[in-house]
């Protein structure tokens, strides 16, 4: 199981203290426990479902009425529900402690059971992709609550061109165990055990602690974990080289099977946008490194008093106001009441996760890095996982991953396959929650250097996530490409990771000796390869939305609401229409960053 990836961050784990009781996850709204008769109950009824239906349904697609189709649909639906239940309630216990053998061997256990219970399913889409355009869309006619899934059946058909036979599709479906999610769980818990000797810290830290120093304020500390982890890096480069060529491998052998036109259009299929929409943000954002990355670090360099950057420069705190912890308790205040603000009925959505087990922030051994909002499935709820550690940008983390939250439950009303949204609009709603939790700070900000400061580490986000993922992205397109022509050394990912990072960064840069290995720990390339732009886009998309916001768009918060409400039954081009935006223009692009630029001005007038 690959949980949502939600969230590029370098917060992290360490001891907690010093900001109150930190809430745990209570999963029992799924299962009481792995032993309980409740899973064993649901396991059971899957296996029988799956073949009863394959009994059913099998071969006689298209002699069904609309009522029969209508039947058949919501039978596959309850039963996509029940196996996301099951799998999802295992894979929150893994990635609480993905070092518990116990933990791992019942995810994997249970993913074993659930791709074997859903084998005879592999028929329904492809039997389904090969009904008749005229008789598919008779029935549609005749039946309203069948059409509602519209939507389903047209990501269903784009894949038409790609579909292999029956009997090539159910190996690739059993396969998979063995396959991509192997390797998967084999760099998860590498990366789990992984521990780091950094001069001066009195014992070994793990990635997320280690990581979490390249925010310190003391440089000296800074530099000494950037070089820990550049040497544990090293000593295991050959493993993740092994890693990357063998999922980019066998992502090639699928997409030549699949005769994809790209590496790139699996994911632009599945996000349910156009190649050349895809292209457009791309452009946008690399044509704009010179007016945002490039001259924003210039100024932080000269902020910080140097000549030039290294790379533990990159998110160093400017020190203009004494660093301080946030508690729990004020992060969370902090949160809701900037929900609140923009709409009540957006906070009332986000409080139950907070007083009912519905986030995870404490640092723990062995719990997952990072940060994500897994939705479940649309007969429970979702939950969040933080690594919370009290720093002003962990607020901003708790903003964001609230946004996907309240997203995924507005989205439960759609059902169970019409409620997942693609990952260009997934990040919609957790970066507007981040903007609207900015906003408030801003507007509540006492001193310039604390205006200062909020207006700094918005833009050093907003790089993250825009110009970053974009250069990761480009960096996934050279990987992918060159590892068409053949194996790659460990030395030419590393100069294919130099050759994006030098473009991104720009020239107040220096690159120490080993940086090139950085690449190595990034989970997406490795769980969702080419995810990475849809950050940049829901960053676009949300700056864009923002500035309708501001402009005082009537009716704006139904509109949100409704956006939000829609999941997956809409593509793009109708979500936005409302706003008077249209993500295919090119000029669009163009407003998002031009926020970006905006703030970056504003900085350079305070110096």
């Amino acid at each position: 199981m690959t949980l949502p990836l939600a969230r590029p961050v370098f917060d992290a784990n360490a001891a907690s203290g010093g900001f109150g009781a930190l809430p745990d996850w209570d999963l029992t709204d799924l299962y009481p426990a792995p032993d309980s008769a409740e899973f064993a109950r649901d396991m059971a009824w899957l296996d029988t479902s799956c073949a009863a239906f394959a009994g059913t349904y099998q071969g006689k697609l298209a002699d069904l009425d609309a009522a029969a189709l209508l039947d058949c649909v919501q039978t596959y639906e309850q039963i996509d529900i029940t196996a996301g239940r099951l799998m999802s309630f295992a894979g929150l216990r893994y990635y609480q402690n993905t070092m518990d053998s116990e933990r791992a061997k019942f995810m994997a256990d249970t993913q074993d059971r659930i791709t074997n219970a859903t084998t005879p399913l592999v028929f329904f889409s492809l039997e389904f992709n090969r009904l008749d355009d005229a008789h598919l869309n008779g029935l549609l006619a005749a039946n309203v609550a069948l059409a509602r899934y519209k939507p389903v059946f047209d990501r269903m058909r784009a894949m038409r061109p790609h579909q292999l036979s029956d009997e090539l599709e159910q190996f690739l479906h059993d396969e998979s165990v063995v396959g991509a999610s192997a390797w998967n769980k084999l760099f998860d818990e590498t990366m789990a055990g992984l521990m780091f000797t950094v001069a001066g810290e009195p014992e070994e830290l793990n990635l997320e602690a280690t990581l979490n120093l390249l925010t310190d304020a003391d440089r000296s500390k800074r530099e000494a974990a950037a070089r820990a982890l550049a040497a544990v890096f090293d000593r295991n480069i050959k493993l993740f080289a092994r890693v990357h060529n063998t999922l980019a491998k066998e992502k090639e052998i699928h997409d030549r099977w699949r005769k994809m036109p790209s590496p790139q259009h699996g994911r632009h299929l599945a996000n349910h946008v156009e190649p050349e929409v895809v292209e457009a943000l791309r452009n946008a954002v690399v044509a704009a490194y010179p007016k945002l990355s490039h001259r924003y670090y210039r100024l932080k360099a000269k902020w910080l008093g140097l000549e030039t950057l290294q790379v533990w420069d990159r998110n160093a705190p400017l020190n203009l106001e004494p660093p301080r912890t946030v508690g729990w308790d004020e992060a969370t205040k902090t949160v809701l009441d900037a929900y609140g603000a923009f709409a009540p009925g957006m906070a009332e959505i986000a409080r139950p996760f907070f007083e009912r087990g519905w986030i995870d922030a404490g640092v723990k051994p062995g719990k997952a890095p990072g940060a994500f909002a897994h939705p479940t499935v649309t007969t429970v709820h979702p939950y969040v996982m933080l690594n919370y550690l009290g720093k002003p940008r962990d607020v901003m983390t708790l903003a964001h991953e609230l946004g996907h939250g309240v997203h995924q439950v507005l989205a439960a009303g759609q059902g169970e396959l019409l409620s997942s949204t693609p990952l260009t609009l997934a990040e919609t709603a957790s970066v507007f929650g981040e903007m609207l939790t900015f906003r408030k700070l801003l507007d509540g900000a006492k001193t310039q250097a604390e205006r200062k400061t909020l207006l700094a580490g918005k833009v050093e986000d907003m790089i993250n996530t825009v110009v970053r993922q974009i250069a990761f992205y480009d960096f996934e397109c050279k990987l992918h490409a060159a590892r068409a022509q053949g194996e790659l050394t460990p030395d030419d990912i590393n100069a294919l990771w130099m050759s994006v990072q030098a473009q991104s960064l720009g020239d107040a840069f220096e690159f120490m000796d080993g940086y090139e290995t950085f690449w190595a720990y990034i989970p997406h390339f490795v769980h969702s390869p080419f995810y990475v732009y849809a950050y940049a886009f829901g960053d676009g998309l949300v700056n864009a939305l923002y500035a309708a916001y501001e402009a005082g768009l009537p009716d704006f918060e139904d509109k949100y609401f409704a956006m939000l409400k829609a999941g997956g039954s809409k593509h793009h081009k109708e979500l936005l229409a409302p706003f008077g935006l249209d993500a295919s223009d090119p000029k669009f692009w163009d407003k998002g960053l031009s926020m970006i630029a905006g703030f970056i001005d504003e900085l350079e007038a305070m110096d």
